[in-house]
């Protein structure tokens, strides 16, 4: 991985993670930060969504929602999670395993602020994951919230980020006859450093 005009190259798996994500930015339709966010219950029967990677730090990646969604009580309750990013148009993808931790502070507050003023109200009359009466029932709460406060509502104490801390990041890149290129970068703890294999198809 020597070669700087290999996708693979690069000795932090974060700067290459970057890299693929800018690349796709300007490849993709729509929502180049989309993941597809895998947990788990108390039974151990695994749940996958898409959630928006908000922020890919020097060593691990945030997303947003409301703290009493299944996925977070499901994350609160091992403090684990898995997920996959593709770019269809650059025939990437990457998957990330590791541990989870709140980010329910200033950088959470930014992030709530520079969403739409109807997505920071939204998020005040949503109960994210329970059953809804109605549309129009929430389209209510929606109003009631715009009259209670305005054009400033503060971050709701139950909507703020999931920190995933990578134990395992692979990343996957198409190849000829389906001969696809992989590296696998683990290591069995967060003070550790990586190890890096090259996986086969």
């Amino acid at each position: 991985m020597a070669d700087k005009s290999d996708v693979f190259f690069g000795d932090d798996p974060f700067q290459i993670f970057k890299r693929w994500f800018k690349d796709a930015s300007k490849t993709e339709i729509n929502d180049p930060d989309a993941i597809a966010l895998s947990t788990v219950d108390s039974d151990g029967m695994p749940n996958v969504r898409m959630v928006l990677l908000r922020e890919i730090e020097e060593s691990s990646f945030v997303f947003y929602t409301n703290y009493g969604s299944v996925k977070s009580t499901e994350i609160s309750n091992n403090q684990k999670a898995a997920f996959v990013w593709h770019s269809k148009s650059l025939r990437r993808q990457i998957r990330v395993r590791g541990q989870v931790e709140r980010e329910n502070g200033r950088m959470a507050d930014l992030y709530y602020q520079s969403r739409s003023i109807k997505s920071r109200v939204g998020a005040w009359a949503s109960i994210q994951s329970q059953p809804l009466v109605s549309k129009a029932h929430l389209l209510e709460k929606v109003e009631y919230f715009e009259e209670k406060y305005g054009d400033s509502p503060s971050r709701p104490p139950f909507w703020g980020g999931w920190r995933i801390k990578p134990l395992e990041i692979e990343f996957w890149a198409d190849g000829e006859a389906r001969l696809h290129d992989r590296f696998r970068w683990s290591r069995s703890a967060l003070e550790n450093t990586w190890d890096v294999q090259r996986l086969n198809p």
